[in-house]
């Protein structure tokens, strides 16, 4: 329940409302995600298009949906107007001040999304992948070691000891989440 505030006279309504005016005319975006210049460390595409894969799939490489971004929104989004209205009368109706805490609780929500993603699981092919990547000679995934992969799979060679956990194998995607607030 919002809590009331007790406002008598024309003067103090008016003086109350400037001042709410006044922190909220600057007004404020808040941008959260994959921000310009993260990049992946071994691959060096942006992470915004390796979570746009991850969201949306890409089905000529057998790669399915994962929407972890989209599974957030659904979770979430429905306190967030309630949320940033707490905040803004606690910021004093700084909209800055107000959506940078925003941003970090929302940034929070994604990443725990991907946490919290199981489905659908993770092909044997990406298995072995993860564990050919664990290999003293750490190579990087190309279309021959998917290839490679894909072939000891079909040998019938098991991936054991490998994370069967989609989304989340070095953290990189996860810790790349972030947010800004511009004014």
């Amino acid at each position: 329940m919002a809590d009331k505030v007790e406002i008598s006279g024309g003067d103090q309504l008016q003086k109350k409302l400037e001042e709410m005016a006044k922190g909220l005319a600057k007004g404020a975006l808040l941008r959260l995600g994959f921000l310009e210049g993260a990049t992946h460390t071994r691959s060096d595409l942006p992470m915004a298009a390796i979570a746009a894969i991850q969201e949306f799939g890409a089905p000529a490489a057998g790669i399915p949906p994962r929407p972890f971004f989209r599974n957030m929104i659904a979770e979430y989004s429905g306190d967030w107007g309630e949320q940033l209205a707490g905040q803004l009368k606690e910021k004093d109706y700084d909209a800055w001040e107000a959506l940078f805490v925003m941003g970090l609780a929302m940034r929070g929500e994604l990443q725990q999304s991907m946490t919290d993603l199981d489905n659908p699981p993770l092909s044997p092919i990406t298995l072995m992948l993860r564990q050919m990547q664990m290999a003293p000679e750490n190579r990087v995934i190309t279309g021959k070691v998917v290839g490679e992969a894909a072939a000891r799979v079909a040998a019938g060679e098991s991936p054991g000891g490998v994370s069967t956990k989609p989304l989340i194998w070095t953290g990189e995607l996860q810790q790349a989440v972030d947010f800004e607030v511009q004014e």
